[in-house]
């Protein structure tokens, strides 16, 4: 019988480890995942939040949902399968950023509760801090940057999270954020637990 392909495929450990790239970058790698709905501030807080850290010298990787899928995923659409591949590909992504010593944000709506479970387990960090942006419907619906919300009701958009499809709230998220709340509140709220778990 012949043996396949994966069987051959051994992780190489390199001298150069992730505690090592910590070192060198003068702090703790880690993930800081921001979940919520569309409209709901992620990118927002997440680009904000990504100055401030760049003013500590705090090496930095900012992912967005739309910025992977014009090159990583751009061969996946939004049906549930989809987006399941979708973050699946993200976390292992995140998963060689964090080996690089990188604090990783990202900003996806990642709507199902198990996939961001999975990736919790995919990147195995005990840095890992689930950031759920919490704005009602109804302010996203109002500030709807994209024009997605109206499309939608409007039938010309399929699988869209909040309207035609799921959104599951983290029942325990690592950190919780008010999306009402000002940037600055936010902001801070995220450097504390970041203080508070010895990052930087």
């Amino acid at each position: 019988m012949k043996i396949g392909h994966k069987e051959n495929v051994i992780w190489y450990q390199y001298e150069i480890n992730r505690k090592k790239r910590e070192k060198l970058h003068n702090h703790k790698s880690g993930v800081l995942w921001f979940t919520g709905l569309s409209g709901s501030g992620k990118s927002t807080i997440a680009g904000k939040l990504e100055k401030v850290l760049y003013k500590k010298n705090i090496s930095t990787y900012l992912l967005d949902g739309d910025n992977i899928r014009h090159g990583l995923c751009r061969d996946l659409n939004f049906t549930e399968n989809d987006r399941r591949e979708n973050i699946r590909r993200i976390g292992e992504l995140v998963k060689l950023m964090v080996d690089a010593g990188l604090l990783v944000i990202t900003a996806f709506i990642s709507p199902y509760r198990e996939d961001r479970e999975n990736i919790r387990n995919i990147i195995d960090c005990k840095n890992f801090f689930e950031i759920f942006v919490d704005t009602p419907i109804h302010i996203c619906e109002k500030r709807d940057p994209k024009g997605l919300y109206k499309k939608s009701r409007l039938n010309l958009l399929d699988n869209f999270t909040g309207v035609t499809s799921r959104y599951e709230i983290p029942y325990e998220p690592d950190i919780y954020l008010n999306g009402e709340d000002s940037f600055f509140k936010n902001i801070n709220n995220i450097l504390y637990v970041l203080k508070k778990n010895k990052i930087f």
